[in-house]
Order: structure tokens, then C-alpha cells, then sequence
């Protein structure tokens, strides 16, 4: 929920620590990031990496060892379990756009309901992945670079495609076809 600190503690963060370079070259600018991630978000647990032109907003809940990549954008009620790897440009969808009347313009039809998007712990969001409103990734998930998940992805498996499908499951450290 946005109040009038976090919206002025993310005003600050757009003009000041968005900018700054990737964590791997300035560990100033993790501290930074880290610094305006646990005023803004909901929770923000230990060891947290929100890299650089990463977007998200208060109702973010992220668990210890996780990451928001390069210019990753994340929207609404989010939860991000603990041991989360996220590449760049991913992005992350709580609602859309109505689409429901043919009388009326969709530009004109507002916003759908928000629905929470849950991923688990030791999750692997592969480059430019697209996560869709309500959905719910398990623990051990690999999101392949460029995938669409449009549903809920049950735990240990691959999956990759528009829209996603489990390519593989993983298994004691084996990952079996």
C-alpha cells in the first residue's frame, strides 16, 4: 500500500539509488538499493540484491538471498520466497486491463482485479521472463529466459515456452526428462 513516506522514499529511489551500477561493480550501490528496499517494501529480508533500474512497489515481500534483476519490473502484491535468482527484464503482473464489453473502448474500460503473484524459495527466473497475474510458482522452479507462465507452476520442474510448459522435472539434485 502506497502512504506518503513510501511514495516519497520511491520518488527518492527513482531520482537516486535506480541509477547507481549493477551490484557486481559497486557494492555502494547494493547498499543503496538496500537501503531505499526496506523502506518502500513490505518486507525485505537479509541479503536482498535490488539491482539496478529495478521497479517495484511497496507491496513487495521478498525473503532472505533474493533478488529484483536489471531493469526487472514488479508489480502489485508480490511475495518472492527465500534463495530467489532473478535475470533481466523480467517482469512481474498482479492485473491487467478489462476487456470484457465490446461497446466501450478496452483504453476505456480500467483495470481488472489484482490477483497476488507467489514464487517459492530456490526459484530461477530466466532473462525477459514474463510472470502473469495469479500465479504461483513452487519451490525449485527453473523459468526458462523469455518464457510466459500464464498458470501455476508445480514445484521442482522446468518450464519454458510461450506460454510456459514443463520441459523437465527436477529430482534429487538430477534433473530427469
Amino acid at each position: 500500500m502506497w502512504t506518503k513516506k513510501s511514495k516519497i522514499l520511491f520518488v527518492l529511489y527513482k531520482l537516486t539509488a535506480q541509477w547507481l551500477p549493477i551490484s557486481q561493480h559497486s557494492s555502494l550501490s547494493k547498499k543503496m538499493r538496500e537501503f531505499f528496499g526496506k523502506r518502500i517494501a513490505e518486507k525485505f529480508g537479509r541479503n536482498v540484491n535490488i539491482e539496478r533500474n529495478a521497479f517495484f512497489t511497496p507491496e513487495l515481500k521478498i525473503g532472505n538471498n533474493s533478488g529484483v534483476g536489471i531493469d526487472c519490473e514488479v508489480y502489485g502484491p508480490v511475495t518472492i520466497g527465500e534463495n530467489v535468482m532473478m535475470g533481466p527484464e523480467v517482469v512481474i503482473y498482479t492485473s491487467g486491463h478489462k476487456h470484457d464489453r465490446l461497446d466501450i473502448p478496452m483504453i476505456e474500460q480500467g483495470s481488472s482485479e489484482t490477483y497476488p503473484v507467489i514464487i517459492g524459495n530456490d526459484v530461477w527466473i530466466g532473462r525477459r521472463a514474463i510472470i502473469m497475474p495469479g500465479v504461483t510458482i513452487g519451490d525449485g522452479v527453473i523459468i526458462g529466459a523469455g518464457a510466459v507462465v500464464t498458470k501455476n507452476v508445480e514445484p521442482y520442474v522446468v518450464v519454458a515456452g510461450v506460454p510456459a510448459k514443463v520441459v523437465k522435472k527436477r529430482l534429487d539434485n538430477h534433473i530427469i526428462d
